[in-house]
């Protein structure tokens, strides 16, 4: 079994504190139009938004930006979505939660959350912050940090997979960031459901090799990939056996990262375009079971042959001109033959 962890990336902008504070306010702003909100004189409230419009563009147009000025643009925002978010929790106050335009507003909570969050770091001098916000449209999005020379903070779900026998298996698949080292005996669990049995070698990168999950692989006999722990052996015979299990160890755990490689490259899932939470599990799930197919149906598979048997039965047309890298310029009639 070969198992890994990657970030399934998300189509969203890159996110500051800034950009995502202005979102906020100007999602108020389409709050306050909504329920029509005005003061004691009849009036409608003041949301000063050309003014918050151009303190913000004021801050995001400079080439340059200091963090006293990127500070003075954030109190500032804050201040606008303060006043409004007090304008609509005064009309709650007065008409009650469950009103209509009030569920009508389901960004609300939201707005509420990311200001909540923004406001506190701002006061406490500090840029994390636990279930952070990061976007408005996508707000179950969380940073994950991956400490990658591309990509430092990826957003998007983190996925850790097993492959047996070329095949791929989602073994977790969360929004928020965990220790894939916790995950091992999850999918280890996982593949004795699947197929009966623990399985002889579990070949992993050295983040799972810890004292936990060596301990549990060798009370079931299961070899795990990587060097024991403590001195090593005096015995120069041994030692340089182990060297030898461990790049061999290596070289078969290479197509895992392959998968992740095909996944990306191929199927789209560096940047996957669906928005909800659940569509976005259903995009990499689907994704997991097209590359499975593929799989299935490689060109030396005699269940490729047949699917595209059936196609040439269904369609009663001819597709030689399609089939030449996998049958080597052989007639599909024949082959169907």
């Amino acid at each position: 079994m070969l198992s890994d962890a990657t970030c399934c990336q998300v189509d969203i902008r890159y996110p500051n504190d800034l950009g995502l504070l202005n979102d906020v306010r100007e999602e108020t702003e389409k709050m306050i139009d909504v329920l029509d909100l005005t003061d004691n004189s009849g009036k409608k409230v003041r949301t000063y938004r050309n003014n918050a419009r151009k303190d913000y563009l004021k801050v995001s147009k400079l080439r340059k930006k200091s963090k006293k000025v990127i500070r003075r643009g954030i109190r500032k925002q804050l201040q606008y979505i303060r006043r409004n978010l007090g304008y609509i929790t005064k009309y709650e106050t007065s008409h009650g939660k469950k009103s209509t335009e009030i569920r009508a507003c389901a960004k609300l909570e939201i707005c509420r959350q990311i200001y909540s969050q923004q406001n506190g770091m701002y006061r406490n001098h500090i840029h994390s912050v636990k279930n952070r916000i990061v976007s408005m449209n996508q707000s179950h999005i969380r940073p994950i940090v991956r400490g990658k020379a591309g990509a430092e903070v990826e957003f998007g779900a983190k996925m850790t997979i097993s492959v047996v026998n070329g095949y791929t298996f989602i073994d977790c698949l969360d929004f928020n960031n965990y220790n894939e080292q916790g995950i091992l005996e999850q999918q280890i669990e996982s593949y004795k459901k699947r197929f009966g049995c623990y399985p002889e070698r579990v070949l992993a990168d050295k983040i799972y090799q810890n004292h936990g999950n060596r301990t549990y692989c060798n009370d079931r006999g299961i070899h795990l990939m990587g060097t024991a722990p403590g001195r090593p052996s005096a015995d120069e015979k041994l030692q340089k056996e182990k060297k030898k299990q461990m790049k061999s160890d290596e070289r078969e755990r290479i197509p895992v990262e392959g998968r992740f490689g095909v996944m990306k490259r191929k199927y789209g899932l560096d940047c996957t375009m669906t928005k909800l939470e659940k569509t976005q599990r259903t995009s990499i799930a689907l994704t997991v079971l097209v590359l499975n197919l593929d799989r299935t149906l490689c060109p030396a598979h005699p269940a490729r042959r047949i699917f595209f048997c059936l196609a040439v039965f269904v369609e009663r047309r001819r597709i030689d001109r399609y089939l030449c890298p996998y049958f080597q310029g052989e007639s599909v009639i024949s082959v169907a033959a």
